[in-house]
């Protein structure tokens, strides 16, 4: 019989020592990978629509071409809209009961509804020729006329087949030198949806507020607005 030697004795302690070794090095690794497993995913981005289709698709809600001014039009500056409580978020919002409103998890609006409705009102104001120049608040230049509005609804009711977008909104129009209100209009709006979801609801509000920017410049252009002197 063979003793081992030294060396061998020591070979072997070696490869044991690996052995019980490299599980221990590899465990964390392995915690690492589990724990990567185990862990939620992070949600996915929010899909975000746009009010505002820009001036082409203005321009085709309209079978009239823009009108020149007259010579003498008064001038206007659009105030940004406020927003009633509720609609003063990017959340878009929709209804399935009476006074209760709820927000789609997955779909948001770009901007608050009532900042994107500004240049839509500008661009049909400037189109109907009733006045001389039309700016957008704030302005260095001091206009004749100020008109302010107030967001009253903008949300997706399902409270009827097909689901309907329902907008709403405020007008006054104000002489900007006596700060007198000199006539106002509440606008209210509904377009039927295309379909029961929050994209649908999108395209149906775009339509919605194209209806209401044409209405609403309808309204300050039959007012008798001379220009200040």
């Amino acid at each position: 019989m063979t003793l081992p030697t030294s060396a061998h004795r020591a070979t072997v302690s070696t490869r044991r020592l690996r052995t019980a070794v490299l599980p221990l090095l590899c465990l964390p690794l392995l915690l690492v990978a589990c724990a990567g497993s185990l862990l939620p995913k992070p949600a996915a981005p929010p899909a975000r629509f746009a009010l505002d289709a820009g001036p082409a698709s203005a321009a085709a809600a309209t079978t009239a071409a823009p009108r020149p001014a007259a010579a003498g039009a008064p001038s206007l500056t659009v105030e940004l809209p406020r927003a009633a409580p509720g609609y003063d978020s990017r959340r878009m919002l929709y209804q399935r009961r009476p006074q209760q409103l709820e927000a789609f998890a997955f779909n948001e609006w770009v901007e608050p509804p009532a900042q994107m409705l500004t240049p839509m009102l500008v661009r049909a104001l400037q189109g109907s020729g009733a006045f001389g120049a039309v700016l957008q608040a704030p302005s260095a230049v001091t206009t004749g006329w100020r008109l302010e509005t107030e967001l009253v609804r903008l949300h997706q009711s399902f409270a009827q087949q097909p689901s309907q977008v329902q907008l709403g909104l405020r007008a006054v129009l104000l002489n900007n030198r006596t700060r007198e209100a000199v006539a106002w209009r509440e606008f209210n709006i509904s377009v039927n949806a295309t379909g029961e979801d929050p994209v649908a609801g999108a395209a149906a509000a775009q339509a919605a507020a194209m209806q209401l920017a044409a209405a609403v410049a309808a309204f300050c252009a039959e007012q008798p607005l001379p220009a200040p002197r």
